[in-house]
């Protein structure tokens, strides 16, 4: 206990390690598809592309996030983070150079590579915050990501005016920037006598899947964190596309609206979780979240003007309530020596959905960009609506224990 008291300012020096590197990622979010249609040569061939390009993240995150997560647990959070994050600036490099699209899918593998380092940063949470309290501390990290999407696909948009490559050059620049402050300011949470020595039968994908099967409710939950990711892909598949096809929306608008879902989400988990939390628990928070994650993206799917799709943005929000307080219901089901494995388990379920979901989405949007253009958007709603059924059901089934 004193010792989690002692780490408190960490959250901090975390918080602002985590806004810069998702800052970065939010600046180039505009951009990489308008690039990815320069290289395909048409609106309806990049849907395809833009899904492959995502696929290819996931899978690198299927594969390096469980062996990261080891990694931390064998050498600690702090040179895990660090090293990451180097290696995404030298990424945002290669992206900005990138010729073609193969290059630009070069760079799509390493930067899947190294943003695994998420698994660290939710580990390192794990380290400095009691159990009770993790819901809220995840709420926190998922503010400070959202902060990170209000100013970067907004500065990405502004950026993206003046040329494609540009905001991959800001990019580049925050994440050394991330690595700096990091390399200065943040200290390491995991002490020597809490670490698990290395091995590869826990840090490869399948390995660490196995600890999702040690308890009941972590099987349940882990389809739901499937299902959640897989609904969220939608967007990173085929929204810049849609926008562009359906509202005539360009870099700017894109960015200003995601801008705005950056912000809605920051208030979400910065503000709401916590207090929802504490007065109905995670269990009802959870399914709460994800019920109105699947009415605002059913709303966007049938939206038939821009000004209609921003508003679902405002019932859609309430989404962010789900996924911290559905890390916080796993990561109590596993001892402290386990949190990095755990999460390199969360971020393998969260790659396959990630490898699946794009491709999926991306051959939706294609083969029904003509005739029903939202089709991508109420199939994901659905998705998600499955993903609370389960949650709700699988709750019932653990009983109080999930309370």
């Amino acid at each position: 206990m004193a010792r989690r008291l002692a780490f408190q300012p960490a959250l901090a020096f975390i918080f602002v390690t985590a806004v810069l590197d998702i800052m970065a990622m939010g600046l180039v979010i505009p951009v990489l598809p308008a690039l990815i249609e320069e290289f395909a040569g048409s609106n309806a061939a990049a849907g395809l592309w833009n899904g492959v390009m995502v696929a290819l993240w996931a899978a690198m995150q299927f594969i390096f996030s469980p062996i990261i997560g080891s990694l931390s647990d064998r050498f600690g959070r702090r040179p895990t983070i660090l090293i990451s994050t180097a290696g995404l600036a030298a990424d945002w490099v290669l992206m900005a150079l990138a010729p073609n699209l193969w290059w630009l899918a070069v760079g799509r593998i390493i930067g899947g590579i190294t943003s695994s380092s998420f698994t660290a940063v939710f580990a390192y949470m794990a380290d400095i915050t009691e159990p009770e309290k993790r819901a809220r501390a995840y709420g926190l990290i998922g503010a400070a990501f959202s902060a990170g999407f209000v100013a970067g696909p907004a500065l990405g948009g502004v950026l993206g005016e003046l040329g494609p490559r540009v905001p991959f050059w800001a990019a580049a620049g925050m994440s050394a920037l991330a690595f700096l402050y990091g390399l200065i300011v943040l200290p390491e949470s995991l002490p020597k006598d809490r670490r698990m020595a290395f091995s590869w039968k826990r840090a490869n994908p399948f390995g660490a899947l196995k600890l999702l099967q040690s308890h009941p409710e972590l099987s349940g939950l882990a389809i739901v964190n499937f299902l959640l990711y897989f609904a969220h892909h939608v967007f990173s598949a085929v929204f810049v596309l849609y926008a562009a096809a359906r509202y005539g929306w360009g870099p700017f608008e894109v960015g200003v609206l995601l801008a705005l879902v950056g912000a809605l989400d920051m208030i979400v988990q910065g503000v709401l979780v916590g207090p929802a939390v504490k007065r109905f628990g995670d269990r009802k928070v959870m399914v709460f979240g994800l019920t109105f994650g699947a009415i605002g993206i059913t709303c966007m799917g049938l939206a038939p003007t821009g000004l209609l799709f921003t508003l679902a943005m405002f019932p859609n929000a309430l989404w962010g309530l789900a996924m911290p307080t559905l890390q916080s219901l796993m990561t109590q089901r596993v001892s402290e020596r386990e949190q990095g494995q755990l999460q390199g388990a969360n971020n393998s379920v969260a790659s396959i959905a990630g490898v699946a979901s794009p491709l999926f989405f991306g051959w939706v949007y294609e083969m029904s960009a003509a005739d029903a253009p939202g089709l991508s958007f109420l199939i994901a709603a659905a998705v998600l609506l499955a993903g609370a059924t389960i949650g709700a059901l699988v709750a019932r089934r653990a009983g109080a224990t999930l309370a």
